[in-house]
């Protein structure tokens, strides 16, 4: 069943008020791989009454009073991606169209969405029940942190909003403890995952210099992030708390990862993988071509690329599902009357982590002073695509699937470095996965940037190219890779796209097309180096290209003609 979102509906269950109402910036789609849609079925597989409410009028009450109020809570998200990425490209551009709005218009998302609901919320329900932020949004703004887009320092969006509670991370554990302890009256204030205001620091947690502090130091914004980044992990991390005005943001420590037992679950609860009729009247929403008969197979990634919040939203260990799981949930593909054999995708953040990971960090955490994957694949990562072997010859035995896509972006140094069974991953992914170009992310070429960005210097690449048109032919296939790279990363220069541009016509045979401009996202390293000018890891100044028609220049050295 779709998680109710009208009137009728609540009549038709028979509810007269709802626990707990979802208040999203995109559209409801009722898929796995949208977080407000998890949530919400994990709270109603625990008996609580849900609501959603997606790209709610912001002018008016019409949307955001059709469900009335909650018992227990409202909870506010901005969506799949932070609202300002979908609303603005790297040039701080707007964006013309969305994938999770109706019809395709970015028309209907608010530019700091999560403050804007929160605020809508408090202008029609006075003294409301607790507002509660989660998603992208709110887990990579949740300290202060760098935004790019007013370029400035900015308070934890907690206090921006002047909402409740934050959940940060993939909170399915931390909102479900939430509403049962609202339930029964119980406090909150000690749950995993969850973020406080306190009128008082607290003395079991590590202080953060404070939100002044750090607007006008560089140096003591770069010592709060390391502090920050290096608490992530579940196992190791520590209560944080960090002075914003007169009163303290707390962050407890990281909610446990789910078990695999608890994750198969999950992804076994019933999603209709269609946008809800409500919203479906209003146009068709782009993002269902890939992701309504795709497989999600892992979270989490231990790549760590500098650029990237994967690490920080999902965490930097591997978690992946059973082979059964899986397998049931695409048995269930083929049952839709408009599947037409072809599973889009089998993957997570990167494909090739699924089903192996550091039994030291599965034990102790992951190291503060090293990386799984840079400089080098570390030894104690023990890489090993076997299992993905065998869950790619299963999924193709199922009958009606005919063609089961490797679309995820697959991390070519790990396949590189699994002695045993990289080759035959590859071998099995371009004989029977590849959809005619198979994605890698070189990002860069050059060694200077490339350390900056934390990815594999291009001698991999050249490796990884090499073996998988040496494949391709020996399966008499005609397949291409697809490169992305990225131009105006802090410490790139002119020069080094210049260099870029040489290695790809040279050594890649090509003539780049998916060249992006960085965007310095919020709770990275790489928007780190942005703001500061710095290298963060070694204190070194380092150029910064922040003028919007030099950036551009930086793309056009590769793509142009």
């Amino acid at each position: 069943m779709f998680i109710p979102t009208t009137e009728q509906e609540l009549d038709q269950l028979g509810w007269q008020t709802l626990d707990v109402i979802l208040v999203t910036g995109d559209s409801y789609v009722d898929s796995l791989f949208v977080g407000v849609a998890v949530v919400g079925k994990v709270l109603i597989e625990a008996g609580f009454k849900v609501g959603i409410i997606a790209q709610p009028d912001t002018h008016s009450e019409k949307d955001i009073r059709r469900l009335g109020e909650p018992e227990l809570f409202w909870g506010v998200t901005g969506g799949c991606i932070d609202s300002m990425v979908a609303n603005y490209t790297a040039t701080k551009k707007g964006k013309r169209s969305d994938d999770f709005t109706p019809g395709g218009r970015n028309d209907r998302r608010p530019n700091r969405a999560v403050i804007v609901y929160t605020n809508l919320i408090k202008r029609y329900f006075k003294d409301t029940n607790p507002i509660v932020l989660g998603g992208v949004e709110a887990s990579l703004r949740r300290i202060a942190h760098y935004d790019f887009w007013s370029d400035s320092v900015r308070r934890s969006i907690l206090f921006d909003a002047k909402a409740d509670i934050l959940l940060y991370g993939m909170a399915e554990k931390t909102i479900l403890k939430l509403a049962e302890r609202l339930k029964s009256g119980q406090g909150i204030r000690d749950l995993r995952g969850l973020c406080y205001i306190s009128q008082e620091k607290q003395p079991d947690a590590i202080e953060l210099p404070s939100y002044e502090k750090v607007k006008r130091d560089k140096d003591a914004f770069a010592e709060m992030f390391h502090t920050f980044y290096h608490n992530n992990d579940p196992i190791t991390a520590q209560k944080l708390c960090q002075q914003q005005d007169t009163r303290y943001l707390i962050q407890n420590p990281p909610a446990h990862y789910l078990t695999q037992q608890e994750l198969d679950a999950i992804y076994e609860m019933e999603f209709e993988r269609a946008q809800h009729p409500f919203y479906e009247s209003l146009g068709a929403v782009k993002a269902l071509e890939t992701i309504k008969f795709s497989l999600a197979t892992h979270r989490g990634c231990y790549g760590e690329c500098n650029f990237c919040s994967i690490a920080v939203h999902q965490g930097r260990t591997v978690r992946w599902r059973s082979e059964e799981s899986i397998m049931r949930e695409a048995r269930r593909l083929v049952a839709y009357p408009d599947f037409k054999g072809y599973i889009k995708d089998v993957g997570g953040p990167t494909a090739n982590m699924y089903g192996f990971e550091c039994q030291k960090k599965l034990a102790r955490g992951g190291c503060e002073d090293k990386r799984c994957l840079y400089p080098q694949v570390c030894p104690q990562l023990k890489v090993d695509h076997s299992r993905q072997i065998a869950l790619l010859k299963r999924l193709r035995q199922i009958k009606g699937v005919k063609k089961a896509f490797v679309a995820s972006g697959v991390r070519y140094d790990l396949l590189l470095a699994d002695s045993r069974h990289g080759v035959p991953y590859l071998q099995e992914v371009v004989r029977h996965h590849v959809s005619g170009q198979m994605k890698a992310a070189p990002e860069h070429v050059t060694d200077r940037v490339l350390r900056l960005m934390g990815k594999p210097g291009a001698k991999a690449l050249l490796r990884f190219r090499k073996l998988f048109f040496k494949l391709t032919k020996a399966a008499h296939k005609k397949q291409f890779l697809t490169y992305y790279l990225i131009a105006a990363h802090p410490g790139c220069t002119e020069r080094d796209m210049r260099a870029l541009r040489r290695f790809a016509r040279r050594k890649l045979k090509i003539r780049p097309e998916q060249v992006q401009i960085f965007t310095p996202t919020p709770s990275t390293y790489s928007s780190l180096m942005y703001y500061t000018e710095m290298d963060p890891f070694t204190g070194k100044s380092i150029f910064v290209e922040k003028d919007t028609v030099e950036k551009e220049r930086q793309k056009e050295i590769v793509v142009g003609r």
